[in-house]
């Protein structure tokens, strides 16, 4: 993506991103059977120059996805990413996308992912200098986030255009975390209802979504929370940590002492969000 100035007085979208495709094949290499269909018909950036100024735009702040984690399962998902800049002569509009990879310099491009849209921007031009421009972008697992390598940390580019033609071009203003979605299946603590002093056993599957087949597995090895919150008080504290199997199945005992809620929390980490279950005890 370039802007030149002529571009000023045309509308700037995630489209002027997105006028050629390329798809590295040396990516799909090392991943699973199917990838590099998937891969082939994954969108991409089109190779671009270095960041890019013209004249006195700025770009003053960038709010991704209400500034957490962007966490997609296995279907659609919908974020909003915030531009505001100002320019002198007012701003005519602002853009941003993300991307993932090492480089997005058009001499030696190394792009797998994008997450953009070709929707225009709407401006709130909140003074005669100064606006807010809202993106909004749609994931589609099944091509935009065509493989679970894809995990992590991706790069936000962004820009925005002056009344005066001015531009600014930041092809990586911030990074963002874009993460799989956890959950935990077949959650129960029980017997319920249960005699005091005797013993609750609680149990769940933890489970993250895989990109690459569009399902949720069972997530192995992980370390859980098992907290619990007594009836009548406001917060959770932690009776143990369980580490889940190799499927992610999790299963511990405690013994009853008195009504509450127990829960299964799962703090997560750089690839894959946090999850929660929740199960009421009553304890007689």
């Amino acid at each position: 993506m370039r802007i030149r100035a002529s571009l000023a007085t045309a509308t700037v979208s995630g489209a002027v991103a997105l006028t050629s495709l390329v798809a590295p094949a040396a990516h799909a290499a090392g991943n699973p059977a199917g990838t590099a269909a998937k891969l082939a018909a994954a969108p991409s950036v089109a190779a671009v120059p270095a960041d890019d100024v013209q004249g006195d735009t700025k770009i003053t702040k960038i709010t991704v996805n209400a500034d957490t984690d962007l966490v997609v399962g296995v279907g659609k998902k919908s974020f909003n990413l915030y531009v505001t800049a100002n320019d002198p002569s007012g701003i005519y509009t602002a853009g941003a996308f993300l991307w993932h990879g090492t480089s997005i310099d058009g001499d030696n491009p190394d792009v797998d992912g994008v997450l953009a849209t070709d929707q225009d921007a709407t401006c709130d031009k909140w003074s005669a200098t100064a606006a807010t421009c809202k993106i909004t972008i749609t994931v589609d697992p099944t091509s935009d986030l065509y493989d679970s390598s894809l995990n992590g940390k991706w790069n936000v580019a962004a820009w925005a255009v002056g009344n005066d033609s001015d531009y600014i071009q930041k092809n990586t203003y911030k990074n963002h975390w874009v993460k799989r979605a956890v959950n935990v299946s077949g959650f129960n603590a029980g017997p319920e209802p249960v005699s005091k002093g005797r013993t609750i056993t609680v149990t769940g599957t933890l489970n993250r979504a895989s990109w690459t087949y569009l399902k949720y597995y069972g997530y192995g090895s992980q370390s859980v929370q098992l907290q619990f919150k007594k009836a009548g008080a406001s917060s959770y504290s932690t009776v143990k940590t369980v580490t889940s199997s190799s499927s992610g199945y999790l299963k511990t005992t405690v013994t009853a002492a008195a009504d509450g809620t127990w829960r299964f929390h799962y703090a997560g980490n750089s690839t894959s969000s946090a999850a929660d279950a929740y199960d009421y005890v009553d304890v007689r």
